[in-house]
């Protein structure tokens, strides 16, 4: 049986569902780890690559406006370098990238490194 476009839908819909849940998850077991210890194997000449590869600034722009750097640090929302993860990996699942876990974390890596500054 071939399933119908409403069947397909809902199952994209519990996929990313699942996909955010999974991400939370990581989020919560990573919020009290200091970022020395989440990012310590992170690749940043791959998460350097990522960020233009995908374009990222250019999305940032255009949500923020000027050069899309007054996306970081959102009037503190972002505050711990578990909870930058889980906003790279927000934009991962939301723009269906494709991302890695060691990508995903490569990327937080390259912010925390340039405009976090995480300890």
């Amino acid at each position: 049986m071939v399933p119908d476009g409403n069947e397909i839908g809902v199952a994209m819909q519990w996929r990313g569902l699942a996909a955010v849940m999974a991400g939370s998850l990581w989020v919560s077991a990573a919020v009290a780890q200091p970022a020395a210890e989440i990012f310590r194997d992170a690749d940043l000449a791959l998460g350097a690559r990522l960020l233009k590869e995908h374009r990222c600034a250019e999305c940032h722009a255009r949500k923020a406006g000027g050069d899309g750097s007054s996306i970081f640090r959102p009037a503190g929302r972002i505050n711990t370098p578990g909870l930058l993860r889980g906003m790279v990996e927000q934009c991962n699942t939301e723009l269906n990238l494709g991302l890695f876990p060691e990508e995903v974390s490569a990327i937080a890596a390259v912010l925390n490194r340039d405009y976090y500054r995480f300890k």
